[in-house]
């Protein structure tokens, strides 16, 4: 059975976002646009709040969300338990992202990314898995509900 990949974005990343949704479905993904469907103006919360509620939940594993600088959409979607969305502009980005930081959630700046790089960074973000090793504690301390002071402090 597909993963399920669902994908969302604001009116800035409308474009790249129906780009994407077709490379996900030729890469043989189950793609779920959770919208905006028109370039016509919206509020990127109304889009990353769904996708981001989706991965907190557990119905889904990862998502793809898309702004004009990809950090509205990140701020929205990383107010949500378990999800740790990542503006990635690059391949490179994308692929330290996951395989650092486990990223769950690729958020890409449409203003400043090209079709075909878009393409790029989530076909690197979908194929990189995370290293875990010592970046796993990491991990667990972004998830962590109080702040613990660092080591040496």
């Amino acid at each position: 059975m597909a993963e399920r990949i669902p994908i969302a974005s604001d009116h800035a990343g409308f474009e790249l976002k129906q780009h994407l949704s077709k490379a996900l479905a030729e890469l043989g993904y189950d793609v779920e646009d959770l919208g905006t469907h028109s370039p016509s103006s919206t509020d990127y919360p109304d889009f990353a709040h769904p996708l981001a509620e989706k991965v907190e939940q557990g119905e889904v594993k990862r998502g793809v969300l898309l702004c004009g600088t990809g950090l509205g959409m990140s701020y929205a979607a990383n107010r949500h338990r378990g999800v740790r969305a990542a503006v990635a502009w690059t391949p490179e980005i994308a692929e330290l992202a996951r395989k650092h930081n486990d990223a769950n959630v690729l958020v890409l700046p449409a203003r400043f990314v090209s079709e075909e790089d878009g393409v790029r960074i989530l076909r690197t973000w979908l194929d990189t898995a995370f290293e875990g090793g010592r970046h796993e504690k990491r991990v667990e301390k972004i998830e962590a509900t109080g702040h613990t002071p660092a080591e040496g402090k």
